[in-house]
């Protein structure tokens, strides 16, 4: 199946899960696709970490993080392993987390203000963190000890392109950074100015790259940027109705074959934009609140958006079909599904959002930690080596793009996903 704009228009909600805790209402702040397994895990603002598998769509386990919270959670690349941030009190430390065994694997420490942005590189066991002290921390799993720190000069977002290659940092009004993943001492090799935010009171608070690398998309406030990930170019400007100025950026994510730009809207539902002509071409409803957090899975036709509550979109087939049939003259007519997809996985017709029987869960666990985390060594070793956040003219000119990063146009776009559970 062929993403284009019947597709798109034809997505409906395919599961929903309601929050069956204490407090139903309790906000989802961040969910994560494993890149390579049919899993998605989310945290809370009620201190629990659900496990969800999105072949069967089913929860799969549910755990709790009394003490600490739970925010900004990232697969690493263990299907059962993840990455997370506390949300509670005065303790900043981000977590390694088992989630078979329920425990730490690992403290790093060293963030003196609340974590906004947890990014795990796509090839290594490096990940970033950028925090309200204006810090962004490069990590690596396999020690305690911050590997390197960039002093910003304004609240910080940063992201890791699909190669594992290069990262992004915005940090300054309308300005973002490009960093070499494994030569940052020489500072940013090149710097994207989006005109239109240079003088706003806006930062960025959203920074992805796109499956194929081609873009980076920046979302500041109701403002969606579509920037030409190697010369920097401004390829599209999006405006999220409804987002006024001032109001809360909403996440938003590209489609695996960058056609199609999705974000949540304030008035509860889901836009989808075209990346071409910049036009809307879709809008999906079902939530009940805000869907703050959104994302398109790598593996299959699927997103994953959440308020309080979870929902898995899907290609609704039957109207998919009936739109096709509308229209035979269109020569790009995605192929009929097979019947083993048409079969898997049958329910029964959608009950109105939210209305749905709740589902037998796991008792919760509460975590179980150790008198000492393992692996955690003693002491904290030298202090990290700071990035220089604006390099010296001599080395801003030696910096260069990493070898292997796309030199020029971009290459055809990945094969399209694969198609997830039918309805």
């Amino acid at each position: 199946m062929r993403l284009d704009e019947n597709v798109i228009r034809c997505f409906a909600l395919g599961r929903v899960f309601k929050n069956q805790g204490p407090d139903p209402t309790a906000r989802i702040n961040s969910i994560s696709f494993h890149r390579t397994e049919d899993l998605l895990v989310s945290a809370s603002d009620d201190d629990t970490i659900r496990l969800y598998n999105t072949q069967t769509g089913s929860e799969s386990k549910t755990l709790l993080s009394k003490k600490y919270g739970c925010a900004n959670i990232s697969f690493t690349h263990d299907p059962y392993s993840v990455i997370a941030s506390s949300n509670k009190g005065n303790d900043y430390a981000l977590r390694y987390h088992d989630l078979n065994a329920n425990r730490f694997l690992r403290y790093f420490r060293g963030h003196t203000g609340r974590v906004t942005t947890l990014s795990m590189s796509p090839k290594s066991d490096v990940f970033l963190s950028a925090a309200e002290d204006k810090q962004v921390r490069l990590w690596d799993l396999r020690v305690n000890g911050c590997q390197a720190l960039l002093q910003a000069p304004g609240l910080p977002t940063t992201a890791f392109d699909e190669q594992g290659l290069v990262f992004a940092v915005g940090a300054e009004r309308g300005v973002v950074k490009l960093y070499d993943a494994r030569n940052w001492a020489m500072g940013p090799f090149t710097s994207f100015p989006v005109q239109d935010e240079i003088h706003s009171g806006a930062l960025f608070a959203c920074l992805k790259f796109s499956l194929d690398g081609s873009l980076l998309l920046a979302v500041a406030e109701g403002r969606i940027y579509l920037l030409d990930s190697f010369d920097g170019s401004l390829k599209q400007k999006i405006i999220n109705p409804g987002v006024g100025e001032g109001g809360q950026a909403l996440e938003a994510c590209l489609t695996p074959d960058s056609q199609f730009v999705l974000s949540g809207s304030p008035d509860c539902s889901i836009r989808a934009w075209s990346v071409a002509s910049g036009q809307e071409v879709a809008q999906w409803r079902g939530h009940a609140g805000v869907p703050a957090c959104l994302k398109f899975s790598p593996r299959k036709m699927l997103v994953a958006s959440a308020c309080s509550a979870l929902g898995f979109w899907i290609p609704d087939i039957p109207r998919l079909q009936q739109l096709q049939s509308q229209a035979p003259q269109q020569q790009n007519v995605s192929p009929p599904m097979q019947p083993m997809l048409q079969q898997q996985y049958q329910q029964p017709p959608m009950q109105p959002p939210y209305q749905q029987q709740p589902q037998q869960q796991q008792p919760m666990q509460q975590y179980q930690q150790p008198q000492q985390p393992p692996f955690v060594q003693q002491g904290q070793g030298p202090p990290p080596q700071q990035m220089p956040w604006q390099a010296p003219p001599q080395q801003h000119n030696g910096a260069a793009p990493p070898p292997g990063y796309r030199q020029g146009p971009a290459g055809p776009p990945p094969p399209p996903p694969q198609h997830g559970w039918g309805r």
